[in-house]
């Protein structure tokens, strides 16, 4: 472990560890992020005018956009022009003092750079070098721009979504983003504990296709799995009867798994003999017959009003629980008593909202939050921190 403690405190479970972040938008940034929230000391890398995510709306002030302001905590900011004279010496230097580094910039701009796995590892060996992009590099697609959107249809999510609503839209949300910048860090994660356990360094490509078409295979292999002309997909997910229920006041997602739960529900919507009915038996019988399923609870789960089959629910331990907005599922008493969304001051923007970490540590409170930074708050500080002169980069410019 080579680099400084990112928190104020100099505390978490990645104390120590230093991550470089080349990247912009939201995959390799999150992936940083999270690294950066455990403790690592996180060093943002960017071009004189930002990562273009800073400059999305809503914000205050340029530069510190409301997505950014999550985005970028628990990093310090170094601006450097890597066209520029000395921008990649300086970059190097970093890098010899690190022990990740995260990008998402094509292999080809990497190449021309000079920033490729082999360039950098002949400065750090013990590098873990971590790039994602949305094809193998070493496929026909390499060179292919992807962003989010084209990994949904490229991986199957969206021709998920045109099955069940004759619609192909994508989800509401950059899911592809997200779960690859999961990817990106655990897969770093595995990497370090390799390298500090007697391995190396290496290089580790994260390619968002493929990410995404295992994450989305894991149930939807299905008859494929077994059968070489099965199909492919879950019949239950595939439902187009599946969605939340109406009630006599509102919407909930009621989900009777078990044989007892299905025993129980039936009898307290005053159809107990659709605990009988072979169709509906036991859980499997329940799963080939998915919509007819679905369409029985649509008639039933209106008989009452959401409250009464909440109660119900809990006492009979059936899962269930209301259909809530963003806002609403933010501001739960569940949500406000675990913290999740806490407000804090930001020393240019005031106070605003922080998304805290989900996971919890017996070993690691959550440690003090470093705030993001401006753009190239910590430039000089960090680039003494690695030897290099940073006079150097405003001589040049």
């Amino acid at each position: 472990m080579t680099g400084q403690p990112n928190t104020p405190s100099g505390h978490g479970l990645l104390a120590g560890v230093r991550v470089v972040e080349l990247a912009s938008v939201i995959m390799a940034p999150y992936a940083a992020q999270q690294l950066g929230d455990l403790g690592a000391d996180v060093i943002k890398v960017e071009p004189p005018a930002g990562d273009m995510t800073r400059h999305y709306p809503p914000r205050r002030h340029p530069g510190m956009g409301g997505a950014a302001l999550n985005l970028n905590r628990n990093k310090r900011s170094a601006v450097i022009d890597l066209k520029a004279p000395h921008g990649r010496d300086a970059l190097l230097a970093l890098l010899r003092t690190a022990d990740v580094f995260l990008t998402n910039l094509r292999p080809q701009a990497l190449e021309r750079l000079r920033l490729d796995y082999d360039a950098v590892a002949a400065v750090n060996p013990g590098l873990v070098y971590a790039n994602a992009q949305g094809f193998r590099a070493d496929s026909a697609y390499g060179t292919h721009a992807a962003y989010d959107d084209i990994v949904q249809a490229a991986s199957g999510l969206v021709w998920l979504n045109h099955q069940v609503s004759g619609q192909p839209h994508y989800v509401p949300t950059v899911l592809a983003d997200k779960i690859c910048g999961m990817q990106i860090a655990q897969s770093v994660l595995a990497a370090l504990h390799y390298r500090d356990h007697g391995g190396t360094g290496q290089h580790i490509e994260v390619p968002m296709v493929d990410t995404m078409l295992a994450f989305n295979l894991v149930e939807h292999l299905g008859a494929a799995a077994l059968e070489p002309d099965g199909a492919f997909g879950s019949p239950r997910s595939l439902s187009p009867e599946r969605r939340a229920q109406r009630t006599a006041d509102g919407w909930m997602c009621i989900l009777p798994q078990s044989d007892r739960n299905w025993r129980d529900f039936t009898a307290f919507a005053g159809r107990p003999e659709l605990a009988e009915d072979p169709r509906f038996t036991t859980g499997p019988d329940r799963a080939r017959h998915a919509d007819a399923l679905y369409r029985v609870m649509a008639e039933l789960t209106p008989l009452h009003p959401s409250a009464r089959w909440q109660e119900f629910c809990d006492r009979t331990g059936i899962a269930a629980a209301p259909v809530l907005d963003l806002e609403a599922a933010a501001t739960t008493a569940y949500a406000r008593e675990g913290g999740l969304l806490y407000e804090a001051e930001h020393p240019t923007e005031g106070r605003y909202r922080v998304i805290g970490r989900p996971v919890r540590y017996s070993a690691d409170p959550e440690p003090p939050l470093r705030p993001c930074p401006g753009i190239g708050q910590h430039t000089d500080e960090v680039l003494r921190e690695a030897g290099f002169d940073p006079a150097l980069l405003r001589a040049a410019g």
